[in-house]
């Protein structure tokens, strides 16, 4: 892991450590006493005082980077340089012109962005629903995920690393599209209110078009209470994901499947999962991968694909108009 960023320390990491397909042996930390700290508090029997130790350790395969976003890409491009394979935190690039950089070296090694939520039972269960028929012709996604923070030291406030709610968490509104729609939308068009200290964007909503009818529409907030939620509505029913991306590690969750004959819910029907780490599956996923055991899902043309979308984002809001999405 590079960085003792906190959701390596807390997630990430401890997701990995239960599995018996994964093996975290290193943490750097440009302050070594941190690294330190972090290693004996999981259990991790190497701790580097830089980054560029840990990457000249030979015995290292891949490597989890979770730095801050203007980050990702230069320190995936020197992980793969030494060999190494890399799971980035999304986004995996601030622009896809960034993340362009990496084509050549995922060539050499794997290169996956993090979205540990396809990993999970509940987003693979709700995918098998709209493709089974059973809510009708897909027509529309609304999504809702924000939190409160307004910490000035907090990476995510900071406008010039990468910092503001679209790349954050925005950035799951697009692959939750994308996944349920499994297709790319054609145009996008934004609505962004920036905090006037920080300059990042503190809340963001946006309608995308997928083509046939086909609409997504989505609010992310830094600066509102904590909520999340995905609405997905056929012609015939509806999903609703209860805890859709911060799926609990440590107590089941739920779906609701509703024909829409009763309101209030009363209707649905909920379809529980048994507890599962959604960490956990995605290491397992990504060690998968490595070994040659099962194929990458998701790999760079897939991250390319989410860059390109917020992008698109980003430009609505200087045209304050629908924005294409441009073809790779």
């Amino acid at each position: 892991m590079l960085s003792t960023a906190k959701i390596g320390r807390v997630k990430v990491v401890p997701g990995m450590m239960k599995s018996p397909l994964c093996e975290v042996v290193a943490v750097a930390s440009r302050d070594e006493a941190s690294a330190r700290e972090m290693a004996a508090e999981l259990g991790i029997p190497k701790a580097y005082g830089s980054y560029d130790a840990l990457l000249a350790d030979p015995e290292i395969e891949a490597i989890y980077n979770p730095l801050p976003n203007h980050l990702h890409v230069p320190m995936t491009l020197a992980a793969a340089a030494a060999g190494k394979h890399v799971l980035c935190e999304k986004p995996i690039a601030i622009t896809v012109a960034e993340a362009e950089q990496l084509r050549h070296a995922a060539s050499q090694v794997l290169i996956a962005e993090a979205f540990m939520v396809r990993h999970h039972p509940q987003w693979q269960r709700t995918r098998e629903i709209i493709q089974s028929g059973e809510i009708g012709e897909l027509r529309a996604i609304q999504i809702i995920f924000s939190y409160f923070n307004v910490d000035p030291a907090n990476i995510r406030n900071k406008a010039d690393i990468g910092g503001g709610g679209l790349l954050d968490i925005g950035c799951y509104a697009v692959v939750t599209g994308r996944y349920f729609f499994n297709a790319e939308p054609l145009r996008v068009v934004t609505l962004i209110d920036r905090d006037p200290a920080f300059g990042v964007d503190r809340t963001t909503s946006a309608l995308m078009d997928f083509g046939a009818g086909r609409q997504l529409s989505f609010t992310v907030s830094t600066q509102c209470v904590p909520y999340q939620r995905v609405q997905i509505l056929g012609t015939k029913g509806r999903i609703e994901i209860e805890i859709p991306f911060n799926a609990p590690p440590d107590r089941p969750t739920r779906i609701f499947v509703d024909d829409g004959s009763l309101h209030g819910n009363l209707s649905a029907r909920d379809i529980e999962f048994p507890v599962v780490d959604q960490y956990q599956l995605q290491g397992e996923a990504f060690s998968r991968a490595i070994r040659g055991a099962a194929p990458l899902r998701s790999g760079l043309e897939d991250a390319l694909a989410n860059m390109r979308i917020l992008d698109a984002l980003r430009q609505s809001e200087t045209s304050a108009g629908w924005e294409p999405v441009l073809a790779g």
